[in-house]
């Protein structure tokens, strides 16, 4: 073969790389766009935590000296570190000192010794400087500042920043705080021990019976999804609190610490587990049953080797879902906890409480461990899962069974009884004019004007962020996912967003919060007008609730045949006319059920909010945790049935309206 006659093969060896088509640019921009959005929103916030968590502060008391003026001028310096040795005082009393933390100098310095002193020499000989202020300025290094006898308690030593492990080292040292990761690991584990059977139970009455009332059952399940996790946390205190109407039930225990948590935990967390399992038990061949009654297996053997196998993903799924939602819950031990510490708590505690944001940051990073370790596990294990129901699968039809029947009615109607008994009594101490001497109704605690927490503007602002949410979420979400589906090439550019989109699962809400403070309250940050604006608690919340409705999207992109985007390409039209008049109609359903996820969760979220609200745009879960810290119980229950009342009025006219208008639009589906 000649050379000539070779170089040519080599050629058509060669992979031909098609040139990008304008199209292909205008997504590719949009691509980058989405995960500028995600980056800034996510992983910058998250990045600061870690930075945040390494950050030690102290005071470098023998780099400051104070002179005294005499007769004769100025005496020798001495440095504020031999006044403590003289004195046998501690710097700042013993405790750790954090970034808002000043030393005053007339603290350290005995007002015996500044007697009759008229002016005083404060020298920073740092090289940097810094080391205190003078009238809220700065000092610079190697300065000396002259400052007269009145203006010296003005003057405040700041401490220093370096970074290290001395965060952690303190945080697991004390006893406390070192329990609360225990608590947390053991109530967690307590719940998914109840929670998982229950809803598996609960699941198989619906899928596998044929008793009556399963639709009623089924809405009973999802109502802990329409309430904050406050809400029950109070109804269980009128139900077994001090004068609580079941108190005797408790045979002396105390619902405030672990049996009102665990009991709190189990009704919030009950419709995601519940959900789960009937998603896992639903997927059923009904020859499988078959081939175990032919071979003589009994029905209680055919459920141990057919029916709990198939569902073990469902199963392991629901513990890593309710184990996550417990390790990083807020509200329920913020009401109904008492004295019982666990890691959520504290980082409420050491932001608003004691302002200490560096162990703050500590407590999220080992809070999101786990978090982070349940999210990757579960999805590890949902890849290994295979497909049970073949083309050639018959669907599983319940057989009747007159005794089962009866007693998963007895059983379901057990646990709906549970479930709306706590938001029945919620609802009648909303009423109740003045519990538990005059339980006459009343309207009385609807009035939020005569409360703290914000009045009914808080419950305007939750509607406003619910709607803004839902609204913005649902577009840039449905986008960004027809983007990493539907997108031709830019392959890198497309697996990174896809990774992007899953990292809000694995980040609690409180973590996300307060990572919100580190990154957006910084003056140096050109973002940091957006803090403390309706802006900022619409893009936290949507990156909060980004996975769901990613993954909800993605799955209704990925059953659309490619042959679209082929005749599209072959008709030359642009993606953004595909987009609009194909995938967003054929995918209608799927986004409602994302704004409506949206806005039910924007509606009853806590912890991702709570650091990040100003006077302007309190939220109304906001406002029933504070009636309930100032005591107002009653009037938080009011507001809390007030964003029931919402969710309820939302989902039963989202389900007219689509139910009418989903008719006429995806009319193409039926013959």
């Amino acid at each position: 073969m000649t050379v000539t006659a070779q170089h040519d093969l080599n050629i058509t060896r060669r992979r031909v790389q098609p040139k990008a088509a304008k199209d292909e640019f205008w997504q590719r921009g949009l691509i980058l766009v989405v995960i500028a959005y995600l980056f800034v929103g996510l992983v910058l916030p998250i990045a600061m935590v870690f930075t945040k968590s390494l950050q030690n502060f102290s005071f470098q008391t023998d780099q400051v000296t104070v002179a005294f003026q005499t007769e004769t001028g100025f005496d020798t310096p001495r440095t504020l570190q031999s006044w403590f040795e003289e004195t046998g005082k501690e710097i700042n009393n013993g405790l750790r000192p954090t970034e808002r933390t000043r030393l005053a100098i007339v603290k350290v310095i005995p007002k015996p010794a500044r007697a009759g002193i008229e002016a005083f020499q404060i020298t920073d000989l740092s090289e940097k400087g810094g080391q205190f202020l003078i009238d809220g300025v700065l000092s610079e290094g190697g300065t000396t500042y002259e400052v007269e006898r009145k203006k010296l308690s003005k003057v405040q030593v700041k401490p220093q920043v370096d970074y290290g492990l001395g965060n952690y080292g303190y945080y697991f040292s004390s006893p406390a705080l070192f329990h609360s990761i225990q608590n947390s690991f053991l109530i967690a584990i307590a719940v998914v021990v109840i929670v998982v059977p229950l809803a598996f139970g609960y699941a198989y009455g619906l899928m596998r019976t044929n008793m009556i009332g399963k639709g009623f059952f089924r809405l009973a399940a999802t109502v802990p999804v329409l309430v904050p996790s406050l809400l029950p946390a109070i109804g269980l205190i009128y139900l077994f609190g001090n004068q609580g109407i079941l108190t005797p039930l408790l045979f002396g225990q105390s619902i405030y610490g672990p049996i009102g948590i665990i009991l709190a935990s189990v009704f919030f967390t009950f419709p995601h587990a519940m959900i789960i399992m009937i998603v896992a038990l639903s997927s059923s061949d009904q020859r499988l049953y078959e081939a175990s009654e032919v071979l003589g297996a009994s029905k209680w053997r055919t459920f141990w080797v057919v029916t709990l196998p198939g569902a073990r993903y469902g199963l392991i799924s629901a513990g890593f879902v309710v184990f996550t939602l417990v390790l990083t819950d807020f509200g329920v031990p913020k009401v109904i906890g008492g004295d019982f510490n666990m890691l959520a708590l504290d980082i409420y505690k050491q932001v608003i409480g004691q302002q200490n944001f560096q162990v703050g940051a500590v407590v999220s990073v080992v809070l999101l461990v786990p978090a982070v370790v349940a999210f990757a596990v579960d999805r590890i294990i949902s890849r290994r899962q295979v497909a049970i129901m073949s083309a050639k699968a018959v669907p599983y039809q319940p057989e009747d069974d007159p005794f089962l029947d009866r007693a998963m009615l007895i059983y379901c109607g057990s646990v709906a009884l549970f479930i709306l008994g706590v938001i029945a009594m919620c609802q009648f101490a909303a009423l109740a004019q003045f519990w538990p001497y005059n339980l006459t109704p009343s309207l009385t605690h609807y009035d939020f004007s005569k409360v703290g927490g914000g009045g009914w503007s808080a419950y305007w602002n939750s509607v406003k962020l619910a709607f803004l949410v839902s609204t913005f979420g649902a577009c840039a979400v449905f986008i960004a996912a027809n983007l990493v589906e539907k997108a031709r090439g830019f392959e890198l550019g497309r697996n990174f967003l896809q990774f992007l989109a899953m990292m809000p699962m694995a980040i609690p809400g409180m973590v996300l919060g307060l990572a919100y403070i580190f990154f957006f309250n910084d003056p140096s940050n050109p973002l940091n007008f957006l803090y403390g604006t309706m802006a900022i608690l619409v893009i936290n919340t949507s990156i909060h609730l980004w996975t769901v409705s990613h993954l909800t999207a993605s799955t209704a992109l990925k059953q659309m045949d490619k042959e679209f985007e082929a005749v599209a390409m072959s008709l030359k039209q642009p993606f953004w006319r595909m987009l609009s008049r194909v995938s967003a109609p054929v995918c209608l359903p799927a986004i409602s059920e994302i704004w409506l996820y949206y806005f039910v969760n924007a509606m009853t979220t806590v912890s991702a909010v709570v650091f990040l609200y100003s006077p302007s745009t309190q939220l109304a879960s906001v406002a029933v945790l504070n009636m309930d810290d100032a005591g107002d119980i009653a009037a938080a229950a009011a507001m809390g049935m007030m964003i029931f009342y919402t969710n309820v009025i939302v989902r039963v006219g989202y389900s007219l309206l689509t139910g009418r208008l989903l008719g006429q639009l995806q009319a193409w589906r039926h013959r």
